[in-house]
């Protein structure tokens, strides 16, 4: 391996003591929600939603674990990045699928969306991985150097990153259509869970993903994995949530003092409805 200067390395450690930090995160939000995913969770039964939450709830620990462990290693044997960016796209991907599920009941549960969305992500997806894999930089700027084992990334993880973004915005953008253009006078407690939870978070996921951006185009190779776990984390931290307050709210919704029909029994909320009216959509 080349030498690098004391600069670099500083860079390098930086980056590294951020994935462990993102490590710590996780398992500190797993702790702390646990009592909520065996409420919320554990009782449904083995449905898509429940198989694509358990993904992005539990893959993440093993991504985030062998980006922790190359970030650590101390030999100048080249580890296998492979399996662990493969487990990242996987927990990101089951992430950004619990959000595109609550767009979908946000919309009414529309057909034409879901496919949309649907075909809209298996194209990110493929952009995604054909820019990782790419020979060519697609941005220009440092590079890594060839043939080290660096705890570095190509520019190449920045246009990544901005297929992601763009994916992101159009949820974003769509939430906040639905919102103004049909629920504007709605203020039913499913659906500010829906909204205003919803953006919030979306806000945070959409702003990690920014920075990767121009951390990953605009940064020294040196940090541009800085936030590569915190990605990761951060989808599957606040996807899990987004949940948990979307079943919390269905569960208000399902008292006898507030409705004399279970929300399964009920049709998504039609818009132009009386603001007072219920809201109701299983997640």
């Amino acid at each position: 391996m080349s030498s690098l200067s004391v600069s670099d390395l500083t860079k390098l450690q930086t980056a590294k003591y951020t994935n462990l930090g993102s490590l710590a995160i996780l398992v500190l939000d797993y702790c702390i929600t646990f009592s909520e995913e065996v409420q919320w969770t554990w009782s449904r039964p083995w449905d898509v939603i429940r198989i694509i939450f358990v993904i992005s709830r539990y893959l993440p620990f093993a991504g985030v674990g062998m980006t922790a462990y190359d970030a650590l290693r101390v030999s100048d044997q080249c580890a296998s990045t492979l399996e662990g960016n493969i487990i990242h796209i996987i927990g990101i991907v089951a992430a950004e699928a619990l959000l595109v599920i609550r767009t979908w009941a946000f919309w009414q549960k529309s057909k034409k969306l879901l496919i949309v969305l649907s075909v809209y992500s298996v194209l990110t997806i493929i952009a995604a991985i054909a820019a990782d894999l790419s020979p060519t930089s697609l941005i220009p700027g440092e590079e890594p150097p060839l043939g080290t084992c660096y705890f570095e990334s190509t520019r190449n993880a920045a246009v990544v990153y901005i297929f992601l973004a763009m994916f992101e915005c159009v949820i974003l953008m769509l939430t906040i259509y639905k919102r103004v253009h049909d629920y504007r006078d709605f203020e039913s407690g499913i659906v500010v869970t829906l909204y205003h939870d919803g953006m919030i978070y979306m806000l945070c996921i959409l702003t990690i993903t920014v920075t990767n951006v121009i951390i990953g185009a605009a940064f020294a190779s040196a940090y541009s994995n800085m936030f590569d776990t915190l990605q990761l984390v951060i989808h599957s931290v606040l996807a899990s949530r987004i949940l948990f307050r979307l079943r919390s709210s269905n569960e208000r919704v399902h008292q006898p003092t507030m409705s004399g029909m279970s929300l399964e029994a009920m049709d998504y909320l039609q818009p132009l409805q009386s603001p007072t009216s219920g809201m109701g959509t299983e997640v």
